[in-house]
């Protein structure tokens, strides 16, 4: 039964439905979906077009919005929006280190997660849509890894769809997780460089937390093992638009006079396990590469592999010499798996998904080629997360996709745009700009 309350200026209303675990058995197993219903409160008994919100990720729930933040007021004005929790996330029967393990061992629980990338989840949104919009095609605003879901959409059940909005996720089409990653890593350079010359005291507190990190065994309160590599990792904040000033406040105040001498301060420690900690969102890691694999050719923790063809990653290289240290970006390694106390029950699962060789094709480009769907994607200049020249080749393969192709934003340009930027796609689909 669906429960319904309010906000300020908006009603929100729980959904939940029930979906096949694997739609090509549609009598077989079946898992529960949530979502969250949002209409803005003076249209709450108005008949509204439908407008269903791909989160990004892989592995986190929809945004849990409180009133009508960002682009949900622009969408509120003319659409009733459903805010999905993708299968395995938020409150869609959550698969994690507690969970799965209901699946059998570390062979059954991969076979199980081979069912929760983009494929799966647009047969999820099609299995559900008739019980939203009666049948209905519906807009759809994918958001990163949500955006690699649309074009999933728009190439297995484009009947389903009134409009595709994508922002910061056009995926490519055919390339191996190692070409994702040889065109990140420069990428994740230059993002780096960018916040050195913001703000040039953070390369000698970087060096002095790494050099901190190679000669002392750091393990920080929840039990995460706190490795130079693991702080690197904090690079990742650098691909949002407010992410290099909260990485130079979490660099600032690193350490505190002890009696035994300089230590890793409580406070910094508390705020960077809380950064590297993927108890909220461990799908994230576990199936980040499966993203992109579409053929017989393993993923082989592709990041890790290629991160050894950039020496100027090698924390213990650059402090032998003057270089500054270069924090990472979007890439999962191994080791996280060690470290994480979320993820270490999971080292083994992973690890098989690391070796699959069975991947099926997510993307069908002679139907894209053909698209008739209205779409348009915001694509970021030079966005850490998304490789620009991947997305712009994508967007001239489906066909009728306008691009509105901009340095005003990070990845995070939903958020951070907020109303402008769903208006400007809006008027893209619509032909109106």
């Amino acid at each position: 039964m669906s429960v319904s309350y309010r906000q300020p200026g908006v009603v929100l209303t729980d959904r939940r439905f029930t979906v096949p675990l694997d739609h090509a058995d549609p009598g077989g197993e079946t898992i529960e979906l949530y979502a969250r219903e949002a209409v803005a409160g003076d249209k709450a008994d108005r008949d509204l077009p439908w407008l269903l919100y791909l989160q990004g990720g892989p592995g986190f729930g929809a945004n849990r919005f409180i009133g009508k933040p960002a682009w949900l007021g622009r969408a509120l004005k003319e659409y009733r929006v459903l805010l999905l929790d993708q299968r395995g996330t938020g409150a869609s029967t959550p698969a994690n280190r507690q969970t799965l393990p209901l699946r059998g061992g570390p062979a059954r629980q991969a076979d199980h997660l081979t069912r929760f990338r983009a494929d799966s989840i647009v047969l999820d949104c099609e299995a559900i849509r008739p019980q939203v919009t009666g049948g209905a095609p519906w807009t759809v605003l994918g958001q990163s890894f949500g955006g690699f879901c649309t074009v999933a959409y728009l190439s297995l059940a484009p009947e389903g769809l009134a409009t595709a909005l994508i922002t910061g996720g056009l995926p490519s089409l055919d390339a191996h997780a190692d070409d994702v990653y040889r065109a990140a890593y420069p990428r994740i350079e230059r993002k780096v460089a960018a916040h050195y010359a913001r703000y040039p005291q953070d390369v000698e507190r970087a060096r002095r937390i790494a050099d901190h990190l190679l000669t002392h065994d750091v393990v920080l309160p929840n039990g995460y093992r706190f490795t130079v590599e693991a702080f690197q990792s904090l690079g990742i904040m650098l691909g949002a638009g407010e992410g290099s000033h909260r990485l130079h406040f979490v660099l600032e105040d690193a350490f505190v006079r002890t009696p035994g001498g300089h230590e890793l301060s409580d406070a910094f420690q508390e705020q960077v396990q809380g950064l590297l900690s993927f108890a909220a969102n461990p799908l994230y890691a576990v199936i980040h590469e499966a993203i992109y694999a579409q053929d017989a050719r393993p993923t082989n923790w592709s990041a890790e592999r290629v991160r050894a063809e950039f020496p100027r990653f090698d924390a213990a290289k650059a402090l032998a010499g003057d270089e500054p240290l270069l924090f990472t970006g979007e890439t999962i390694h191994p080791w996280m798996f060690d470290c994480d106390p979320a993820l270490r029950p999971l080292r083994e699962t992973a690890g098989l998904l690391a070796a699959r060789t069975d991947w099926t094709p997510l993307y069908d480009p002679a139907r894209l080629a053909a698209n008739e769907v209205p779409v348009a994607a915001a694509v970021y200049h030079d966005d850490m997360y998304v490789d620009t020249g991947h997305a712009l080749a994508t967007a001239r393969a489906v066909r009728g996709l306008r691009t509105w192709v901009t340095d005003e934003f990070e990845h995070d340009g939903v958020r951070a745009g907020g109303p402008r930027v769903l208006d400007r796609l809006l008027a893209l689909a619509r032909d109106e700009a």
